[in-house]
């Protein structure tokens, strides 16, 4: 009997891509599945899907980067299923990609609503269900590779999956005592949609970054993403490596295992920079001073 029977997820941006895939392979170890998502239409067809799989299943549109409308997703998904065992929050959109003057506030409102907020907000009112019945659960985030190293002419993107990796980081030791196991997803290039997040940007958030994805360069520019995304990782796999990595516990799930040498340079400077401060005169005081525990 997998670990996993009878037990509930809730899953943000779960009517395609890398959320459907976590709900179909979620569903097929046989968990209750509830799929929220801002597209109504894509939302049906996914809940068909799942149900002609067999699964059960609670689907449910609304937008995360709204707070009442996840009272509204906690409250249907106690009243069909009882109680909640898994959040994966998965939605989350690409931005608009450009240089930082060409990035106008309303799109890093969007994004950052979206993407940071709407993981705040889930967390927030999910966790405390998981807490009351005392049987633990899961916390998954969805980041990206982005949360690992920054990515060029994407700042608002990198911003909010780097506060993701952070805060799944806090979240872990937070969570332990009350056996609520926490793991961040980091995907390098998977085959979705999320370079056509425009396609569901709310009102309130366009402004003249939208302008610009229909310039001659915006044009451009998302012709490659469409490139690199199309020889991108099947969500199929995506899936299934999360249900591989929660039963292992792993706090950082990856699916790009080629990614390590670019993460791995990384650090290598930071610890570089490590050797310069402790070679600093100005810091000789500060290399014994006993170093202070968080957790």
């Amino acid at each position: 009997m997998s670990m996993f029977e009878g037990k509930t997820a809730v899953i943000t941006g779960g009517a395609e891509g890398i959320g459907f895939s976590i709900a179909q392979a979620m569903a097929k170890q046989g968990m209750n599945i509830v799929i929220a998502d801002i597209d109504p239409q894509q939302l049906v067809q996914a809940e068909n899907r799942l149900r002609e799989s067999g699964a059960k299943v609670l689907s449910v549109t609304m937008d995360v980067a709204d707070l009442e409308q996840w009272s509204g997703l906690a409250e249907q998904t106690i009243e069909r299923f009882g109680k909640v065992h898994m959040l994966v929050n998965n939605a989350g959109v690409g931005g608009s990609a450009g240089p930082i003057e060409q990035t106008d506030n309303k799109d890093w409102s969007w994004v950052l609503d979206v993407n940071l907020m709407g993981v705040v907000y889930g967390t927030q009112t999910m966790v405390p269900l998981m807490k009351q019945h005392g049987e633990g659960g899961w916390l998954i985030n969805v980041a990206s590779m982005a949360g690992m190293i920054g990515v060029p002419m994407a700042g608002a993107y990198t911003a909010t999956k780097v506060a993701v990796v952070g805060m799944s980081e806090s979240w872990y030791a937070e969570l332990q005592p009350h056996n609520i196991q926490v793991s961040v997803l980091c995907p390098a290039f998977v085959k979705t949609r999320i370079n056509l997040s425009t396609r569901n940007k709310q009102g309130q958030y366009k402004g003249d970054a939208d302008q610009h994805e229909s310039s001659a360069a915006g044009k451009a520019m998302a012709a490659h993403m469409q490139q690199v995304i199309d020889k991108g990782l099947a969500p199929e796999i995506v899936g299934e490596r999360v249900v591989e990595a929660v039963k292992g516990k792993e706090l950082y799930i990856f699916t790009h295992p080629n990614y390590r040498v670019v993460v791995q340079n990384r650090f290598k400077a930071i610890d570089a920079a490590f050797e310069r401060a402790a070679a600093s005169p100005l810091l000789a005081d500060v290399l014994d001073e006993e170093i202070v525990s968080f957790s």
